[in-house]
């Protein structure tokens, strides 16, 4: 079994904590629907221009956990074109 974690953080063009909600709040469950992965805002939690999401994928296969993190990054670059990806970091935890 393979655990794969992905974290991205992200600035974003918000600059309220409700505008930074509304844009973490779509791409959270955009992820969740899409991938089936366990995705959360974990870090940067009371910055209303950065966000820290993270996203959690298990497999059997290391192969198949690492292409499913680097599909979720790809994703979150091209579905929000205004952000601004500062840091992406993936780790894979052979279990």
């Amino acid at each position: 079994m393979t655990i794969a974690l992905l974290r991205v953080r992200l600035r974003l063009p918000s600059r309220t904590l409700k505008e930074k909600r509304t844009i973490r709040k779509s791409v959270v469950e955009r992820l969740r629907n899409r991938f089936n992965a366990s995705v959360a805002e974990v870090d940067d939690l009371d910055s209303a221009g950065l966000a820290t999401i993270a996203a959690v994928v298990v497999s059997n296969e290391s192969r198949h956990a690492d292409e499913q993190v680097q599909a979720i990054a790809a994703a979150i670059e091209e579905w929000r074109l205004d952000a601004e990806v500062l840091q992406v970091e993936t780790e894979l935890i052979d279990a």
